[in-house]
C-alpha cells in the first residue's frame, strides 16, 4: 500500500526538519531548544490518498515568517498593533525575562554591579522593543521546505510508479 510514496514523503520531511533545525542553530534561535525539539512531521498514507503535516511550537510560525512591529515593518501577514499588550504578557509570563536569564543579560547599577531581580526589568524592556521593532523573518523552515518541494513532484511520481508496478506484479503472481 504505497510504501514507496510513504518512503519518499518520509525522506522529504526528514530533509526539511534537519535543515530547519540546522537553520535554528545557525541563527541562534534555539536557546531553550523548545522550538528545535518540537519540529516533527506526521505522514498518513492510505489506499487512495496521502497526507504530510509538519508540527512545531505555535510561535515557530512567527519566528519563521516574522512579525511587523509598530515602528518597523516586514513583508509578513503578522503584526503587533498599537493595542497589543506584549508588555502585559511579559509581566505575567516572564518569557523574555527567561530568555534574558538564559543569555545572562542583566542590568547594572551606577557602580557597575549587577542589580538584583533585573531579569524582570530586562524582560519588560525587551518586550517593549519587540513590540516596536517586531521579529525579523528568519525563514528557518520556509527555505528548506521550498528547496525540497521543487523536486517532490518528480520523486513522488517515481515512487507512485514503483508502488503501482509492485501492485501489478503481486496481482499477476497471485493469479
Amino acid at each position: 500500500m504505497l510504501t514507496n510514496v510513504k518512503e519518499e514523503l518520509n525522506r522529504f520531511s526528514k530533509y526539511v526538519i534537519t535543515q530547519s533545525k540546522a537553520n535554528l542553530t545557525r541563527g541562534k534561535k534555539s536557546v531553550s531548544k523548545e522550538l528545535y525539539n518540537s519540529l516533527d512531521s506526521n505522514i498518513k498514507v492510505s489506499k487512495n490518498s496521502f497526507e504530510l503535516s509538519f508540527l512545531m511550537e505555535e510561535y515557530g510560525v512567527f519566528q519563521d515568517k516574522g512579525v511587523s512591529g509598530t515602528k518597523k515593518k516586514y513583508n509578513t501577514k503578522f503584526s503587533y498593533k498599537q493595542s497589543s499588550n506584549v508588555v502585559g504578557m511579559e509581566y505575567h509570563t516572564g518569557t523574555f525575562a527567561k530568555w534574558a536569564k538564559s543569555r545572562n543579560i542583566r542590568l547594572r547599577d551606577s557602580k557597575g554591579r549587577f542589580k538584583k531581580g533585573s531579569y524582570k526589568s530586562i524582560g519588560i524592556i525587551i518586550a517593549r522593543s519587540v513590540k516596536e521593532k517586531g521579529i525579523k523573518p528568519s525563514l528557518f523552515f520556509t527555505k528548506p521546505f521550498e528547496k525540497a518541494f521543487k523536486n517532490i513532484d518528480k520523486d513522488l511520481i517515481k515512487a507512485y510508479k514503483l508502488d503501482i508496478e509492485q501492485l501489478m506484479d503481486n496481482s499477476i503472481n497471485n493469479k
